[in-house]
């Protein structure tokens, strides 16, 4: 469904961030996107989102396509209709506007009333909690509670496509399992879901298939469940470090895959 052939972003007309990135998420499934803080992430999901105007940042090389269709000059707002959400890390959300209020913002882009009523049903019918916090202003419910209301305001496009930016970031070992199930309950409603975290274990967990970004490359591309298996992602990834290993995630798992290369 979704596709990035040899995509390549910059900062600033200069500077590096993504370099020759390619991947795929197909229909209805879940795909993991992992790494380190600053090995593009987020910019792999500002480039498919059409935000990273808005970062300085531009797309210098490659190609996104979804549906077969390109996305390369299309704007956020065009994006979203194409049926593509992005949940922002942060939440982002309006501090000041009600729960009622920052779910209705993210229709705005689709116009349609009776998709979003739709959409509004299935969202309340997800997460349960929102409809007694409907009135109440976004900024004072608890951080998972917003990640609730975040993840909702997703929904509201009725996308075919979810981006996720680390949704499970600040919240308790309890409310990132509860999450967990929300990802994997909305992908078997049909809606395909890009997950950028750095939680490994719960990105693999519910994933079918993973990338890990290191220096914004694609080092390792595997089923989630080989990758779980993976003695570098277990290692740097999911916290089972060997005694005395000083050496930084990126670097080791750099140098072990280069090893496979050659």
């Amino acid at each position: 469904m979704l596709q990035l052939q040899d995509v390549a972003v910059t900062y600033h007309s200069v500077v590096p961030a993504v370099q020759g990135v390619s991947l795929e998420v197909p229909d209805k499934q879940i795909v993991a996107l992992l790494g380190a803080n600053g090995a593009g992430k987020s910019t792999i999901l500002r480039a498919i989102s059409g935000l990273l105007t808005f970062h300085n940042a531009a797309l210098v090389g490659g190609s996104i396509q979804f549906d077969g269709e390109q996305l390369n000059k299309l704007n956020a707002t065009q994006i979203v209709q194409r049926g593509i959400a992005q949940v922002l890390e942060g939440r982002r959300l309006f501090a000041d506007l009600t729960v009622e209020e920052n779910l209705r913002t993210g229709a705005i882009a689709r116009g349609d009333a009776a998709a979003e009523r739709n959409a509004y049903d299935r969202v309340m019918d997800l997460f349960p909690i929102l409809r007694d916090r409907r009135n109440a202003a976004a900024g004072y419910l608890s951080g998972g509670e917003q990640q609730m209301v975040a993840i909702g305001r997703g929904l509201m496009s009725n996308p075919r496509l979810l981006l996720l930016d680390e949704p499970s970031l600040g919240l308790a070992p309890l409310m990132v399992q509860r999450i967990r199930d929300i990802i994997a309950e909305i992908n078997a409603g049909g809606t395909a879901v890009l997950l950028v975290e750095q939680n490994a274990q719960m990105a693999l967990s519910i994933a079918h298939h993973g990338y890990v970004l290191e220096t914004g490359k694609v080092v390792l591309d595997q089923p989630a469940a080989q990758l779980l298996q993976d003695e570098s992602v277990r290692k740097f990834y999911l916290g089972l470090h060997e005694s005395g290993d000083h050496a930084t995630p990126g670097a080791r798992l750099m140098r072990r895959t280069e090893r496979q290369w050659k």
